[in-house]
């Protein structure tokens, strides 16, 4: 195979003569109104190449449905809905609905620049064995809580280190708000497992690496992500991403995450590392620091301030991520002996 051209210097697929078909699967959960805002979004791509867009309502309740039956949806859409199944029953849903060679993954709050669809296809026009991640950057109109602008940080270093060739993308940078795959790998690795409501794109990509794909990032394809989540549901992402740790490395194969576990570990400062191990197995201890942290990080925030916050914040993903290790882990021996 020839290799692939640097990213930013590929042909399009229009310039190749490709006949690749395109599917945007794009699931939904009462968020009609950023919908919109996706679906205006994805009307306005130069893809140069047509495209169907796929949206599957997740038991929605806001209006959702009766939004896309409606005149108002500014591009054809194949409209699905189902009873509330999850993230990656809705993903599954749109696949098996849809036609296309190549699937375009994009969330309901990740708006497409003009070019986004260009750029996943482009790539995935002149090397099959690719996935593309594309970055989910702050939009300027949305002003977001303190722990969402945490995350937002996360991913803009992630997608620094990317860009500056720091290290090169992994299954633990496939997060589908903006991503694409060809069916076929999708079909050949048998799509998302729906037993997982959060790291289901991580955990499929694990097995997409295992059957010998290479994942990219495409800086350029960008999405605007308005993100919103409480404070509450931020946390408890923290738990779950740390449950579904210990089950990727013990359950499916991906052993490596026991050291990756130990060594974030010990990246943290003294006072942290003791309070991480205080409250692993202390439920009640660690609801009252992420409460109160919680509170001096929102208060600083609204002052203002960055640097307390984003300090606060790490702190408390960090206990409630080892709390769901220990959770997951269960027994005491192991815990210590990964915990030190």
């Amino acid at each position: 195979m020839t290799p692939a051209p640097t990213t930013g210097d590929a042909p399009s697929a229009e310039s190749l003569g490709c006949s690749l078909s395109v599917s945007v699967v794009v699931p939904t959960y009462n968020r009609r109104q950023r919908l919109e805002r996706v679906l205006r979004s994805l009307a306005a791509q130069d893809a140069g190449v047509p495209f169907e867009v796929v949206v599957v309502s997740d038991g929605s309740t806001d209006g959702t449905d009766e939004y896309l039956a409606s005149t108002d949806v500014p591009l054809p859409v194949r409209r699905v809905s189902q009873a509330n199944a999850g993230p990656a029953a809705a993903r599954n849903r749109g696949v098996a609905e849809s036609h296309g060679d190549l699937i375009v993954f994009l969330d309901d709050d990740v708006v497409a620049a003009p070019d986004l669809v260009r750029r996943h296809v482009d790539e995935h026009a002149i090397d099959d064995s690719l996935v593309t991640i594309g970055p989910m950057l702050d939009p300027d109109d949305h002003d977001m809580s303190a722990w969402v602008r945490w995350e937002q940080l996360m991913l803009r270093k992630q997608y620094e280190a990317m860009r500056k060739g720091v290290y090169e993308a992994t299954a633990r940078q496939f997060y589908t708000g903006n991503a694409a795959i060809r069916r076929c790998h999708l079909d050949a690795v048998g799509g998302f497992d729906e037993n997982f409501r959060r790291a289901e794109d991580v955990e499929l990509a694990y097995r997409l690496e295992h059957a010998g794909l290479r994942f990219r990032y495409l800086p350029e394809a960008v999405g605007f992500h308005y993100a919103e989540r409480s404070y509450d549901s931020w946390r408890t992402a923290a738990y779950t991403y740390g449950r579904n740790d210990v089950v990727f490395a013990r359950d499916r194969g991906e052993d490596w995450i026991f050291s990756f576990i130990g060594e974030k570990l010990d990246e943290h400062r003294t006072p942290l590392r003791w309070l991480i191990r205080a409250t692993a197995t202390r439920p009640t201890l660690a609801r009252a620091t992420a409460t109160s942290a919680g509170a001096v990080a929102k208060a600083a925030a609204r002052l203002g301030g960055t640097r307390v916050p984003r300090v606060l914040l790490s702190a408390v993903y960090a206990i409630e991520y080892h709390r769901g290790v220990a959770d997951e882990v269960g027994d005491a021996d192991a815990l210590k002996r990964l915990f030190g």
